[in-house]
């Protein structure tokens, strides 16, 4: 006999590639969601700024409203898809106002307004679920929050934008160049007509904010995260790397790091030399992951699709089950443990190498002065590769001037580990030495 389950009303704000898959979802798989859950999930409607807008998958014309404040007032769980910060924030405030669960994937409005989100959920004892907003589908925030609570994460790294690893990724295996690669993912619809977000790496820093909040129980304003983008990398780094055998990918770190003898956390975004051997230089195309280093439980890795309406959608209808789970329950909501306070150092404190390629004359003495200026800057070498270029041929690498015949070298310097504040001044130094034509391209060694 089919039992009879308790009916909760859910609202959807937003009906975009992930809240029309959300919608449909819960449309068709209705019976078997109420089984998971223990209670009927129904969708009472769709607040959407166009209801006649085109979607991505046929839904009930019935269901659209553009009035929110309407569709949230009764609602058990109030599902926010809308991003952005307002009016994003202002619902998913009267959601919590009026005693409704919320699932959203706004890692915008949680990487600036999070803390206030979570202390008004806790003021009535509701949540706020967030499972698609760090890693699209790819299950990693309960896996911090809640398996992970009893044990001391030292740090997590990981590639959590899809468009950028889907244009890193086609330049190393298929020698493209950038521009080439960010239009066809355009037109793929992996990048946005304004890719911004994306490939300045501002996406990929929102996340970082959340990971790191979660990881070390404290509090990440976005405005700490270091954050670097993509677009400097260019086909001779990437061409570089690969004869290294490495591979550069945007990588998102968040670790425990000591300042002075006071433990702090360091939350940063660039991108970085990562060898073949690691297991996020196997991430291909589109997919996101995230290594998690832990004391006890060791080295853990979350893979799968960081993007995708339906991937995205299978995250958001996991937390729907979860919080109709507590409605049936009873019971106050799971608050969030930012009780830590850890400070969040500056990018100058970390610790990290260097591969520094310039490009000098060909000439005695200059590899003396560059080593002297290194060592000066308290900045060891690990490795020094030389070649001789011909820059008779003017090239349209962006950049790099056309030359006049005179021989020069690229020399490739590895650093051993030493502080970002020493190794960036060092840099500097570099670049105004004379014998130093120009600094070709600084990546930092990851995953090592």
């Amino acid at each position: 006999m089919t039992p009879e389950y308790r009916r909760l009303r859910v609202a959807l704000l937003g009906a975009g590639a992930v809240g029309s898959q959300v919608a449909s979802l819960l449309l068709q798989h209705g019976d078997e969601l109420a089984d998971r859950a223990g209670a009927v999930l129904e969708l009472a409607g769709i607040a959407v700024r166009d209801v006649n807008a085109p979607r991505d998958v046929d839904l009930p014309a019935e269901l659209f409203t553009t009035d929110a404040e309407s569709l949230i007032v009764g609602a058990d769980i109030v599902i926010e898809l809308m991003g952005g910060i307002e009016p994003a924030r202002e619902y998913i405030l009267q959601a919590i106002g009026s005693g409704a669960d919320v699932v959203t994937a706004n890692k915008a409005l949680l990487a600036t307004h999070g803390p206030e989100l979570f202390e008004a959920a806790d003021q009535v004892g509701a949540s706020v679920h967030y499972e698609a907003a760090a890693a699209g589908a790819i299950p990693i925030i309960r896996p911090l929050r809640d398996s992970l609570a009893g044990d001391r994460i030292v740090r997590i790294m990981g590639i959590v934008n899809g468009t950028t690893n889907y244009i890193l990724d086609r330049m190393d295996t298929e020698g493209a160049d950038f521009a080439d690669v960010l239009a066809e993912a355009q037109r793929l619809g992996y990048a946005e007509a304004d890719p911004t977000a994306d490939v300045e790496s501002y996406d990929a820093a929102q996340k970082a904010a959340i990971l790191a909040s979660l990881a070390f129980h404290t509090a990440v304003p976005l405005e700490a995260v270091h954050r670097e983008g993509i677009t400097g990398v260019t086909k001779a780094m990437i061409d570089q790397a690969r004869d290294a055998d490495q591979v550069i990918k945007l990588l998102a770190v968040c670790e425990r790091i000591d300042v002075d003898g006071a433990e702090s956390i360091s939350v940063r975004v660039y991108p970085a030399l990562v060898s073949r051997t690691h297991p996020l230089a196997s991430v291909h195309g589109a997919h996101n992951a995230v290594f998690v280093e832990a004391e006890a439980a060791g080295d853990l890795m979350f893979y799968g699709a960081g993007a995708g309406g339906i991937q995205t959608a299978s995250a958001v209808l996991g937390d729907v089950v979860s919080a109709a789970r507590r409605h049936i329950a009873g019971g106050t909501g799971v608050g969030e443990s930012t009780r830590a306070n850890m400070p969040v150092a500056p990018i100058g404190h970390v610790v990290t190498r260097y591969q520094i390629t310039l490009e000098v004359d060909d000439q005695p003495g200059v590899l003396a002065t560059i080593a002297g200026i290194l060592s000066d800057g308290g900045v060891s070498v690990a490795t020094v590769v030389q070649t001789v270029v011909d820059l008779s041929t003017p090239v349209a690498e962006p950049g790099r001037s056309t030359g006049t015949g005179i021989p020069t070298a690229l020399l490739v310097i590895g650093t051993h580990r030493a502080t970002e504040q020493a190794l960036s001044d060092t840099v500097a130094r570099l670049a105004e030495s004379d014998v130093v034509e120009r600094v070709a391209s600084v990546l930092r060694v990851e995953g090592e």
